[in-house]
């Protein structure tokens, strides 16, 4: 183990009257973690919004790494193992915090800007419109229902992928595997009944 990891060991550990000294470096570090985390995630949070979200996650994950010192066995830094804590606890309460105003339900304007997704210049109106009818008819009817729920959540409605996550108890893998295969299967259809061309590149979303 190196040595400050040893250090950050011996000045968290309970019989140490440098405890608390310990604990507040903890959570500032934790802190600074946390609100470089938010802003990499580029989520639509902003303000002191993003400023509580980042402070409640210094908070609980500073409480979670004390609870489990005990399994830290020096196969890392001691600080990569702790921001470790403080990323899982930004995604969560980002995720958590989405939904508590929620995007209203889809309607004909967001399937209309979807082929300025895929690169459709928006003066081309009749191609455009084509385009979108394939594009849903493909969307709804060779997805099966969990590829087309995260194809539409990520594309269409544009949900971060931390509230997906949150949403539907999986993981950022497993969201990205699923979206891929939609794209793949969208892109198929589209090959097949000639809709796509060069220009046109479905896996910008």
């Amino acid at each position: 183990m190196d040595a400050e990891s040893r250090e950050w060991l011996r000045i968290l550990d309970a019989t140490c009257t440098e405890r608390d000294t310990g604990i507040a470096d903890l959570h500032a570090q934790s802190l600074r973690v946390a609100h470089g985390e938010v802003r990499r995630r580029q989520t639509p949070i902003t303000g002191t919004e993003l400023d509580d979200i980042a402070a409640q996650a210094a908070s609980d994950a500073t409480m979670a790494i004390l609870g489990k010192l005990a399994t830290f066995r020096g196969e890392s830094r001691f600080t990569t193992w702790a921001y470790k804590f403080v990323i899982l606890e930004v995604a969560n309460k980002i995720g958590r915090h989405y939904w508590r105003n929620p995007p209203p339900d889809l309607d004909v304007e967001d399937w209309n800007r979807l082929p300025e997704r895929f690169g459709v210049d928006p003066s081309e109106h009749a191609e455009a419109a084509e385009l979108t009818a394939a594009i849903r008819q493909a969307v709804e009817t060779t997805l099966t229902e969990r590829q087309r729920q995260m194809f539409v959540d990520i594309v269409l409605r544009g949900i971060p992928l931390d509230a997906l996550v949150d949403r539907l108890g999986t993981n950022r893998n497993a969201i990205y595997k699923t979206v891929f295969e939609a794209r793949r299967k969208i892109r198929d259809f589209l090959v097949a009944n000639e809709y796509l061309t060069n220009r046109v590149a479905l896996d910008k979303t």
